[in-house]
């Protein structure tokens, strides 16, 4: 995801897109700490796209 993409969304997607992000990293953790997960750079992946997402929710917030 890049951040073109992401300021295309709307403040409601936005948020409904930082809660499935944050969800995805929290089941990623947990197939980390069972040893399933097979790929432990999508935890980095994950981790950026929600700050990505949290700084165009801000960026969008300082507008108004």
């Amino acid at each position: 995801m890049k951040a073109n993409e992401v300021r295309k969304l709307s403040s409601a997607e936005l948020e409904e897109k930082l809660s499935d992000l944050k969800k995805d990293l929290f089941y990623l953790r947990m197939q980390h700490a069972t040893n399933q997960l097979d790929n432990p750079v999508k935890i980095s992946q994950v981790k950026k796209d929600i700050a990505r997402v949290q700084t165009v929710i801000r960026e969008k917030q300082l507008e108004q």
